[in-house]
């Protein structure tokens, strides 16, 4: 399967995730993304520092918040290499695989818990794959 299709199947089309895109661990590069969902490569490289545990970048996305194609998310929970993030009603999830980071956009409607397992668990087929 292609890194498109992950978007495109295991992402967007279960339902629970309205824009969905996959990136280099790094923060340096977009591997897929939905087609409205461009993440600009200083918010790819604030997320990357994030799932990297960067102490620093973790208390100002605490302060600030975190940006996802120009829209801000208060962010709510770090977890090992896994974050969620709120913009009202809408949410994002974010799960870090051995070598790319899942991102995955959830509309109003849809439970943070439902769009939360489905980023995770394109993120653990990742990793079982060895991405």
């Amino acid at each position: 399967m292609s890194w498109q299709a992950f978007v495109d199947t295991s992402l967007v089309g279960t339902g629970h995730i309205a824009k969905g895109a996959i990136i280099s661990l790094a923060g340096d590069s977009a591997w897929a993304s939905s087609p409205d969902l461009t993440i600009q490569p200083a918010e790819m490289k604030t997320i990357a520092d994030i799932v990297a545990k960067n102490e620093a970048a973790v208390t100002k996305a605490y302060a600030e918040g975190i940006y996802i194609a120009g829209q801000r998310y208060v962010l709510t929970r770090v977890d090992e290499g896994d974050l969620y993030a709120r913009a009202g009603r809408e949410g994002v999830a974010i799960a870090a695989s051995k070598q790319a980071i899942v991102v995955g956009i959830h509309p109003e409607g849809v439970q943070a818990g439902a769009a939360t397992l489905v980023v995770t668990a394109l993120s653990d087929h990742l990793k079982k794959t060895g991405y």
